[in-house]
């Protein structure tokens, strides 16, 4: 997670709150694959992830003597991430871009019978999560994309661990249900 600096994560967060730049570098530079992904599945555009990341990383930077290391420093930073996307989501409306296009953001790169394989798949839950409320599309991208617990992600969020696990299943059970209205459909015809 750190990448290759023999340093722990909570040595470079200490240096990182005295000012140590190089530290800042090597702390981030295992979180930033996560953080990029999840903007780009806040804002749904491209061009929007720069921003919001950019936005990010500075209000990291200034957030950073604030940070307490009781908590995940990756759902601390996640956090900081959604906040800044929600801003620029509501200062600009943005069109819906494909989810597949988040394979690209990811650095994932497989064959052409993968890529084509996993693009059916994508494209279809990218139809289904659009059918999903904002607030249980974040759960989900925190919990399977982020992989971060449930109380990582109530951190995240600022909300209560039960309001997370209760979004969670409820999305979970939305995401079921227009699969399952998908794959009956495809079938039909």
């Amino acid at each position: 997670m750190i990448g290759e600096s023999s340093l722990s994560e909570e040595e470079l967060i200490r240096r990182s709150q005295a000012g140590d730049w190089d530290a800042f570098e090597l702390l981030l530079e295992g979180h930033k694959t996560a953080l990029a992904r999840t903007a780009y599945f806040a804002t749904r555009d491209r061009e929007s992830v720069q921003d919001v990341m950019q936005e990010t990383l500075i209000q990291i930077w200034k957030d950073l003597p604030s940070f307490r290391p009781y908590g995940s420093f990756k759902a601390w930073t996640l956090k900081i991430l959604l906040n800044k996307a929600r801003k620029h989501y509501r200062k600009k409306r943005v069109q819906t871009v494909p989810l597949e296009t988040a394979i690209e953001v990811s650095g994932n790169a497989d064959g052409p019978e993968e890529t084509v394989e996993r693009g059916e798949r994508t494209h279809h839950l990218r139809q289904a999560l659009d059918l999903l409320s904002a607030d249980h599309r974040e759960v989900l991208i925190l919990r399977y994309y982020n992989e971060l617990t449930v109380p990582e992600i109530a951190r995240a969020l600022g909300c209560f661990e039960g309001t997370v696990k209760s979004r969670l299943n409820r999305a979970h059970k939305r995401l079921e249900q227009a699969l399952s209205e998908h794959e009956s459909e495809a079938q039909r015809r």
